[in-house]
């Protein structure tokens, strides 16, 4: 336990280290929205894995907020879901993704978790993230990604977490290993956590767009 402890801290100093090399603004306006409308946040939660944010999840969130601004709250949701219309409201076809958020709006209503604030406390509460991750397809990346939704301080870890750890030479797998290191890094740069997962993640995607751009 103890040599886990200290690989996880002389992580976090390198990946501290190298961020601040990168020139990360400790001083930067928010780059990560905290929602207040739930069909948004499990929309965007659901639709984000595997896709491109900014050409296919953004658009569709924010054509959300403002084409169904009463969808803000659980219960109205499940009856979106009792009409059949989860896909026109997501805008996606893809069944798999459709069942998901089904699911996820099915597993809140049973919870009495009506409000996105009612979420935000119920996420903090180790029993209810380890229920939710009962739903098929939602694993820790998205537990903490919703987190990270409702403005609860932690870490999503995705693929550009991974890939700006092994950029530094930390080659551990284990997604609660890399979430640990990161929110240490963060505290270490004395930075949000949540807004350090932001710059990594805004960071690390727009080399992946210049790199595609380039391939071109």
């Amino acid at each position: 336990m103890q040599s886990s402890a200290v690989q996880m801290l002389v992580a976090a100093r390198r990946v501290a280290d190298f961020a601040k090399e990168l020139g990360a603004d400790v001083n930067r306006l928010e780059i990560r929205p905290a929602y207040d409308h739930m069909g948004a946040l499990l929309a965007d939660s659901v639709l984000q894995a595997g896709l491109n944010y900014n050409s296919v999840v953004r658009p569709r969130i924010l054509a959300i907020f403002a084409d169904y601004p009463g969808l803000s709250r659980t219960s109205n949701l499940l009856e979106l879901v009792e009409r059949g219309e989860t896909s026109a409201f997501l805008n996606w076809t893809h069944q798999e993704k459709v069942r998901r958020f089904d699911a996820l709006v099915l597993f809140l209503a049973d919870a009495s978790v009506e409000h996105v604030d009612d979420l935000k406390e119920h996420l903090q509460d180790g029993g209810f993230a380890k229920a939710l991750r009962g739903v098929r397809g939602v694993g820790p990346k998205t537990v903490d990604y919703m987190g990270c939704l409702v403005g609860i301080d932690s870490v999503a870890v995705d693929r550009h977490v991974r890939t700006f750890a092994k950029r530094v030479g930390v080659t551990e797998d284990d997604y609660d290993f890399l979430k640990t290191v990161f929110c240490y890094a963060a505290d270490l740069l004395s930075v949000s956590r949540r807004e350090f997962d932001a710059w990594v993640w805004q960071r690390e995607s727009s080399l992946t767009t210049r790199q595609m751009a380039l391939a071109l």
